[in-house]
């Protein structure tokens, strides 16, 4: 009995990024420091405003990459069992909402493009459908896709 509940597959989805952090650190730094040494070369000639606004592009981009790190904490975790389809999908700021499914009632449809590959995937059980890896690029989802619906049938077999 303990062999029927012990996963099939388990596969956990984040979003790539292809920036870590030291090269964040590195590329803020240039940013700065071109804006600092431009900005008191316009500060010398009395354009003092131009020094503000460089300043404020150095913030804006920071911010940027600051809602891009954080949107990478988000995360899903699949996990495939004889007698459960389990998806714990946690937001960027670490709340779960876990969905399960029986997997002899779950169907796995996924949509394509001629050009790009995979766009989107989901669940469907019933009358409810969930998005799952949303945030996968389409090589990603394309492997995943792959494999999930390799495990999905093993589980139905």
């Amino acid at each position: 009995m303990e062999a029927e509940n012990k996963p099939e597959f388990v596969a956990e989805l984040t979003p790539h990024r292809s920036l870590g952090r030291n090269g964040f650190l590195l590329l803020i730094g240039f940013i700065a420091i071109t804006c600092f040494t431009s900005g008191i070369m316009f500060w010398v000639m009395g354009a003092w405003p131009v020094f503000i606004a460089m300043a404020l592009d150095v913030l804006i981009i920071w911010f940027a990459f600051h809602l891009n790190y954080r949107s990478a904490r988000a995360r899903e975790v699949i996990s495939v069992a004889r007698d459960e389809l389990k998806i714990q999908q946690y937001d960027p700021r670490g709340r779960l909402t876990e969905h399960n499914f029986n997997p002899f009632w779950t169907r796995f449809e996924v949509e394509r493009h001629d050009e790009i590959g995979i766009t989107s995937m989901r669940l469907t059980s019933k009358d409810f459908t969930l998005p799952i890896g949303a945030f996968l690029n389409p090589d990603d989802k394309e492997s995943f896709a792959d494999a999930f619906k390799g495990a999905l049938g093993r589980v139905k077999a």
